[in-house]
């Protein structure tokens, strides 16, 4: 336990790119024909880290695409504009039914660990959202058929005291006995366990904004950029944002 906590010292001090994660923010409730709007954020929700976007850090990790998936089907891309803390996109529902949103970043630099017995690795995020128009809820797209992500499997809408089912999938495939982190503000966080069909719940006890972030290990080494990594680390995002009427994302 003290070489993890050390371990994770040292990642925080020294890289703010593999300490923190991207994820986006959308109200779960969309209207039709009224523009919904997005934000993509990278740092740590828990600890009320949101880093700048002319910062270094986020500048690492900007080099993302992000997806609109709707009720038909229809794969979207969104263009993103820069704001103070945030990358902002939107966009307009001309259906009823559940919209995917997906970012997925392929294109970052390999990371040297070895002197802290991490090995040297290529990190990949995919993180996602859920809207839903009308009252009739489905589960959200596959969209990374070459990593991780978290699938929202939940048959109602969100809501306090509601319970929020997941499932993780890694090539598509269900990722079982795999650690998931669920975080809250002020720095509130719970472990879960995928079971055999990569599958948690939990409830929602509070009004407020829960991410939920998963990671895994691919041990196939390659090449990126000339530069030889041992393995990919992948890591997977989910957003629900639970808000009081008078807040805001």
């Amino acid at each position: 336990m003290k070489k993890i906590i050390t371990l994770l010292v040292l990642f925080l001090s020294t890289s703010p790119i593999f300490s923190h994660y991207l994820w986006i923010e959308a109200a779960p409730q969309g209207q039709l024909n009224q523009e919904h709007q997005i934000k993509v954020r990278f740092g740590e929700y828990t600890y009320g880290v949101i880093e700048k976007v002319e910062g270094d850090a986020f500048k690492g990790v900007s080099n993302f695409s992000l997806w609109l998936i709707s009720p038909d089907g229809t794969k979207t891309a969104l263009p993103v504009s820069a704001k103070d803390d945030f990358y902002a996109a939107s966009f307009t529902p001309s259906q009823k039914g559940t919209y995917t949103l997906a970012l997925d970043n392929k294109d970052m630099k390999v990371l040297d660990f070895t002197q802290y017995d991490f090995g040297i690795f290529k990190p990949q995020y995919h993180a996602k959202a859920k809207v839903v128009v009308g009252d009739r809820p489905a589960a959200i797209a596959k969209t990374n058929i070459d990593g991780i992500e978290i699938i929202d499997v939940s048959p109602d809408s969100f809501g306090v005291s509601k319970e929020v089912s997941l499932q993780l999938l890694f090539k598509g495939k269900p990722l079982a006995k795999n650690e998931v982190s669920v975080f809250v503000s002020d720095l509130w966080s719970k472990k879960l366990s995928t079971d055999k069909d990569g599958k948690i719940s939990f409830q929602l006890p509070w009004p407020t904004k829960y991410t939920v972030e998963a990671t895994y290990n691919e041990t196939v080494p390659g090449t990126y950029k000339e530069l030889d990594y041992e393995f990919i680390w992948h890591c997977a995002t989910y957003c629900i944002p639970l808000k009081n009427n008078s807040q805001k994302l």
